[in-house]
């Protein structure tokens, strides 16, 4: 006997899940097997055989759901769904059904209504009376042509008749053929019927038959399944086990009287239902026009359950709903994901497929309920989104449930946030495994441009202040070749004589300056700084590079040697630099600076930290290409372009003064008017100005695009509002730099 309890199953890897399904029965050692490689469950050329124009085979979780028991028989549910927390919440509310008793289902017969819509008929009533008076040779007329379903007990049950007014100056009859398919879902019986009869019923009724199809709403075919839940079990999130009960008794009852609330209420039910659907190849499109017609069959739109307290004080759940599948026909014997499905289910008849559907469409609505009850359906549904980030960024074994778990206490469930963690827990590995292994270690500032950009590439000042180790670089001497790796950016690269491009074209022309190509490392690069968001990232880990292998082979360089290194580099980066972001990276200093000043360099010493936020874009700043793209209109609008410049050289002088003296309301101001010249230069972008708004209207005192745009950060001088712009930022889904 099957037994659908099964512990810690979420637990399991993929491999021992189906083992398990193996040695309970559950599946058989083919489609165990096919499971395994799961390709061979669908191939392309299976797929070309079903429908047209195929090039591929799209992937979606196929899960399992235990812990249900239905009319005291156990069941493992096969799940189709990629949205999170549905199958969680679906498992975890069969089992506190389980331990009441389980599910009690029931369904009428499986039947399905094919329509025969007559028009051009002169005399209705005639014709309704004429129909009725050969009821009987219809419907054998009708199970003539399909004699197999009437020898498994099937075929044409009923035939009626009906006036309908689809215009004031119209009447159509309209014939209903109701059909006993048994296992099959019927689709295409129905139709063969309707279109084998329709030419005796014009003959008839004199009339014209314009439409001969079936009905998706089945609702002949109405699947019922209740549980009570017990009180005990049902408090959660801080809130009592009475408050949750009564909150969801509340929910459905309003789901009663408010469409909108009963069209979340009902996608909830139809979440299980159609995952089940697909599971076993049925047709979820059919059940879901089905469900919400029957829905709505009163003349509102109104929940598919029902939720009350029963006598002891428990909830108890109710669900009715037309539920016409299949297990037999249609793509089943093409489609081997199906019938896998199907032999997880355990069903024998349709019928009891449908039962088991409607317990799971209950099961999940009150999954989501009790969700909505006590914590929220956010903290189930972002728990498990961390664990598709963590598993994405490659965590795997145990470290996934270190990933998650980190996640979940940052606060950013981000890809970014679950890449740096997988990476700190891997490189702290790695740490550990060779803890003996000489290293050497540099560090490098990130940069914020507070005012003067694109006009230092034409010797104006910039001001600009330090991101403080931003950047930390490791090498350990290697046994063979050049490797580099930034997990933060993304970059796995073998660095040869052949690079000529991007990062590992960067650690070339270091290792050739420095006087060590040929020379074996393994270099790991840590950024707290994304690529490509105007915070200087490329010259900050050119410098820590140099500055760790400096420190591995104690070739006591100064920062001014590291410094002309570093430009070095940024020409490979950018093209035409112009001596900012390498000169922060090595000094770590705020500055104002001037690429031929006397002296290029200008030290400036702040009172406090800056009230500084740092928000970055969607979309990367290639510097490069803006720097390019300036200089193509420069020199096609020369003069413009130097009053521009000289306004923002001013800007620059005058900003530097305001910083030193501490005065924020000058310099935010100032940083403003940068932004208007900026985009004057058509640097800025759509997204970025509405960042700039963003802070603004947050009580920042400046704010403006920073870097080279066309993407990358924004800074906002907030003093008293870090937290309050920082925190409108994160709402609209962007990233702060810490």
């Amino acid at each position: 006997m099957r037994n659908s309890r099964i512990s810690k199953l979420y637990r399991m890897s993929i491999a021992e899940r189906i083992d398990e399904l193996r040695q309970r029965a559950v599946l058989d050692q083919p489609l165990a097997d096919a499971l395994r490689q799961t390709a061979n469950l669908l191939s392309a050329e299976r797929a070309d055989a079903m429908i047209e124009n195929v090039i591929g085979v799209f992937g979606l979780p196929l899960a399992v759901a235990p812990n249900f028991t239905v009319n005291d028989v156990d069941y493992i549910v096969p799940m189709v769904v990629e949205e999170p927390s549905i199958v969680a919440g679906v498992s975890r509310a069969a089992g506190l059904a389980r331990s009441a008793g389980g599910f009690t289902a029931s369904s009428a017969e499986p039947v399905l209504v094919g329509q025969i819509h007559l028009a051009g008929i002169d005399d209705v009533g005639r014709a309704i009376d004429r129909i009725n008076a050969r009821r009987s040779e219809l419907i054998e007329l009708a199970n003539s042509l399909q004699p197999k379903l009437l020898e498994r007990g099937g075929g044409v049950t009923d035939i009626e008749c009906f006036r309908l007014h689809p215009n004031d100056a119209q009447t159509v009859v309209l014939i209903h053929v109701s059909v006993d398919t048994r296992d099959a879902m019927g689709a295409n019986v129905v139709n063969t019927i309707c279109e084998g009869i329709a030419g005796t019923v014009e003959e008839i009724t004199s009339g014209e038959a314009v439409l001969r199809i079936l009905s998706n709403l089945a609702d002949k075919s109405i699947a019922r399944a209740s549980a009570v839940f017990r009180l005990d079990e049902l408090e959660a999130g801080g809130a009592s086990a009475e408050a949750v009960r009564d909150r969801i008794v509340l929910a459905s009852q309003l789901a009663d009287v408010d469409p909108y609330r009963a069209a979340t209420h009902n996608k909830g039910v139809m979440n299980g239902v159609d995952a089940v659907a697909i599971a076993t190849g049925n047709d979820w499109r059919a059940v879901e026009a089905g469900a919400h017609a029957y829905a709505a069959r009163n003349g509102a739109y109104r929940s598919l359950t029902r939720w009350c307290v029963d006598d002891a004080g428990d909830l108890r759940g109710e669900i009715a709903m037309p539920i016409k599948v299949g297990i037999v026909g249609g793509s089943l014997k093409t489609n081997r994901c199906a019938l896998a499905g199907l032999q997880i289910s355990g069903v024998r008849s349709a019928s009891e497929l449908a039962r088991l559907m409607a317990a799971v469409g209950l099961a999940q609505n009150f999954a989501a309920l009790h969700a909505l009850a006590s914590d929220g359906i956010q903290k189930g549904h972002m728990s498990l989104h961390a664990r598709n980030l963590a598993a994405a960024a490659g965590a795997t074994g145990a470290q996934l449930g270190r990933v998650v778990e980190r996640l979940i206490q940052s606060g950013e469930i981000k890809d970014w946030k679950a890449r740096e963690i997988v990476a700190e827990l891997t490189d702290a590995s790695a740490a550990r495994e060779r803890r003996d292994t000489p290293a050497g270690i540099g560090t490098a500032a990130g940069k914020i441009i507070l005012l003067g950009e694109h006009a230092a590439v034409y010797d104006k000042h910039v001001l600009a202040v330090p991101i403080s180790s931003a950047v930390t670089a490791t090498v350990h001497e290697a046994g063979s070749g050049v490797s580099l790796r930034v997990p933060d950016w993304e970059i796995s690269q073998v660095v040869t004589a052949g690079s000529r491009d991007g990062a590992a074209a960067v650690v070339r022309k270091i290792l050739d300056v420095m006087g060590v190509d040929g020379r074996d490392f393994e270099i790991l690069v840590r950024s707290r700084i994304p690529m490509a968001m105007g915070l200087g990232s490329s010259a900050a880990f050119a410098a820590a590079i140099i500055r760790a292998i400096d420190d591995l082979l104690a070739l006591d360089m100064d920062d001014d040697a590291v410094n002309e290194i570093s430009f070095e580099c940024e020409k490979i980066s950018h093209g035409e630099p112009s001596g900012i972001d390498n000169t922060l990276a090595v000094y770590s200093h705020p500055v104002l600076y001037k690429k031929n000043g006397d002296p290029p360099v200008q030290k400036l010493h702040l009172s406090g930290e800056l009230p500084l936020v740092i928000a970055c874009s969607s979309a990367r700043g290639m510097t490069k290409n803006q720097v390019a793209m300036v200089r193509s209109r420069y020199e096609q609008y020369t003069e413009l372009h130097e009053r521009l410049f000289a306004q923002i050289d001013e800007i620059s002088v005058a900003g530097a003064a305001a910083l030193s003296d501490g005065s924020y309301e000058h310099l935010g101001m100032l940083m403003n008017v940068c932004h208007g010249l900026l985009n004057a230069l058509q640097v800025s972008t759509p997204e970025l100005e509405e960042m700039v708004q963003i802070a603004r209207s947050h009580a920042a005192i400046g704010a403006k695009l920073t870097g080279a745009g066309g993407g990358g950060s924004v800074v906002a001088l907030c003093p008293g509002h870090t937290r309050s712009v920082a925190g409108a930022f994160r709402d609209a889904g962007y990233r702060i730099i810490e």
